[in-house]
């Protein structure tokens, strides 16, 4: 697996160059467990997403994903993952991307799952009409999203324009409303002041019809990696979360553009060793579909 992940260093490195080009990125993590020799014990490393997707606002691009490791969940990280990008970064709240939004070259475009994950979760354990209302409100907003999946951007901004932006208006008002009649230390007002604390990144996405309502994207790419944390139990070392990090990085934009992974994987490792590595992109996975097909018949 060492040699594999040395063969395939320059692939991987033309999908980051690809998923990290100017646009819209978006970015979630994960912990990973990580054997942590001489102690008997795990210690907890993370791995970073990237993922490229503009499907929803009717781009022909190919999607891809691009996978980073590091030893521990520290904002540098992703600061260095980031140097050189410009354009959107759709994430959550975490504090280690707020560097990367101080010059403007990257926006911030905030994730409306999560806020309404809050909600939800209180939601589930007493129902309040607070959370009922907001739930609703919320829901509304979605379903505009619904009605505009993989349409073209100018027509998201103008029907997000039309539609979501006074539906997000009126949220505001009503949410500082509600906070006058709250307890200040209650669950619902922790909630309400986390979305409100992240308002102007949370409504940026109606100003940008490239922009998502959330960063769902990016979690969904990442449902593989805890499924195998489950199965896998942790990994080996620093260098064996770097190797699986590229290995989730080629498996996860095969299965993205719709190709069979170990059918990719097989294709890439028989030409890779003697592929010009200044040609390297044409082994991406949407470039070599057609071949895979071919070879399949």
């Amino acid at each position: 697996m060492g040699a594999c992940g040395v063969l395939v260093r320059p692939l991987v490195e033309a999908l980051r160059r690809y998923v990290l080009a100017p646009g819209k990125v978006h970015s979630d993590d994960t912990p990973m467990p990580v054997l942590a020799p001489g102690y008997g014990q795990t210690k907890t490393g993370r791995l970073w997403i990237y993922v490229r997707d503009d499907r929803n606002s009717g781009s022909e691009a190919p999607p891809a994903v691009w996978f980073a490791y590091s030893p521990n969940r520290q904002g540098q990280h992703p600061q260095s993952h980031l140097t050189g990008f410009s354009g959107v970064l759709q994430a959550d709240a975490f504090p280690g991307y707020d560097k990367l939004f101080a010059d403007g070259q990257i926006r911030e475009a905030a994730c409306m799952a999560h806020v309404r994950r809050k909600l939800h979760d209180l939601h589930v354990k007493k129902a309040t009409p607070t959370t009922t209302e907001a739930l609703r409100r919320i829901g509304e907003l979605y379903a505009i999203e619904a009605q505009i999946r993989g349409q073209p951007p100018d027509q998201r901004q103008r029907i997000r324009q039309a539609q979501s932006r006074p539906l997000l208006d009126s949220l505001e008002i009503w949410l500082r409303q509600r906070l006058l009649t709250l307890s200040t230390q209650s669950d619902t007002t922790k909630a309400i002041n986390y979305l409100l604390n992240q308002w102007q990144a949370l409504i940026y996405y109606c100003d940008d019809g490239t922009a998502e309502i959330d960063h769902n994207i990016a979690e969904n790419a990442l449902r593989g990696c805890c499924l195998g944390r489950r199965n896998y139990l942790f990994l080996g070392s620093d260098s064996g979360g770097e190797l699986a990090a590229a290995m989730y990085s080629l498996i996860g934009s095969a299965r993205m553009n719709g190709i069979d992974p170990e059918a990719y994987l097989r294709y890439v490792f028989t030409y890779i060793a003697d592929h010009p590595v200044n040609r390297v992109d044409e082994l991406l996975p949407w470039n070599v579909a057609d071949r895979l097909k071919l070879t399949a018949t």
